[in-house]
């Protein structure tokens, strides 16, 4: 392969989807933004993504149609076969990956994958936790408390506590600047 895949991750509220939607809508001629299949409604949440039922789902998955899935938050998501071609064609591939997958993701991309980890300081996604309204106090208390346990490994850091511009810009630079991943680099607004 010689794309990067980039596999982006970060807490509930870190602002995943309003990145990955400001990507789509710049033109990158060498990168592409995939699309995740979920056994979600197409309204429900903020991510441009394509509703399946689980019937759909699990016919896709039984003909080998996902080159990543995984189960989590009582869904199930899945990546497309298409990055691959995406990625032998050269082009890198944005994925709205899963914090508790990337070891999948490495096991199948190996180097050519590109773990982008969103960080965001507590008060901040505690706000937009709050402001997107979809989570009651005590959801908003569990979202907090599964941020902070978590700890990535082998990512590159992106602080998103600043403007989706500035986190936009920044993203665009680190996907610039790093051809393979290297461990525990970070980038702060």
């Amino acid at each position: 392969m010689t794309g990067k895949l980039i596999w982006l991750v970060g807490p509930s509220g870190s602002g995943k989807d309003s990145l990955l939607e400001a990507l789509r809508k710049q033109e990158h001629p060498q990168m592409l933004v995939a699309h995740r299949y979920i056994t979600r409604p197409a309204g429900a949440g903020c991510e441009n993504h394509v509703a399946l039922s689980e019937h759909e789902f699990f016919t896709r998955a039984a003909q080998h149609l996902f080159a990543l899935s995984w189960h989590a938050n009582n869904l199930y998501y899945g990546v497309g076969m298409e990055i691959d071609l995406w990625l032998h064609a050269g082009l890198d591939v944005v994925v709205n990956g899963s914090r508790a997958h990337l070891p999948q993701a490495k096991a199948r991309y190996g180097e050519s994958l590109l773990p982008v980890c969103l960080q965001v300081s507590p008060d901040i996604l505690r706000q937009r936790l709050e402001q997107r309204g979809r989570e009651n106090a005590l959801e908003i208390a569990q979202r907090l408390e599964r941020a902070a346990r978590y700890t990535p490994q082998q990512c590159v850091m992106l602080n998103n506590d600043g403007s989706l511009l500035q986190s936009v810009e920044m993203f665009l630079h680190l996907i610039r600047t790093h051809g393979n991943h290297k461990e525990s680099q970070h980038a702060c607004l």
